[in-house]
């Protein structure tokens, strides 16, 4: 059995951790969540350009996208923590 870094949060805003072997439906969901969240930050990265290009954007367009580019980016950044951690190798528990 291995610990995954699961790519939500709890209810309470805490890290949400699986001990599996990595082939339940959890992991599979986890895996879901994971190719949807970095999707929606690609198709983020599109806005972003388009945008950023626009001369007539307003401060609050833009600071909405700095809001929707910072939880994209809080995302990502736990996904890739959470992969890095499976490929240093299982960390048993």
């Amino acid at each position: 059995m291995t610990v995954r870094l699961l790519p939500w949060e709890g209810p309470d805003g805490k890290r949400c951790y699986l001990v599996s072997d990595g082939t339940g439906l959890v992991s599979r969901m986890a895996d879901t969540v994971e190719r949807v969240q970095l999707g929606m930050a690609d198709e983020l990265l599109g806005h972003a350009a388009d945008l950023l290009a626009d001369r007539r954007a307003t401060p609050e367009q833009l600071r909405f996208l700095l809001g929707r580019m910072r939880e994209s980016l809080t995302e990502v950044c736990r996904i890739a923590e959470s992969r890095g951690e499976r490929l240093a190798g299982p960390r048993r528990e």
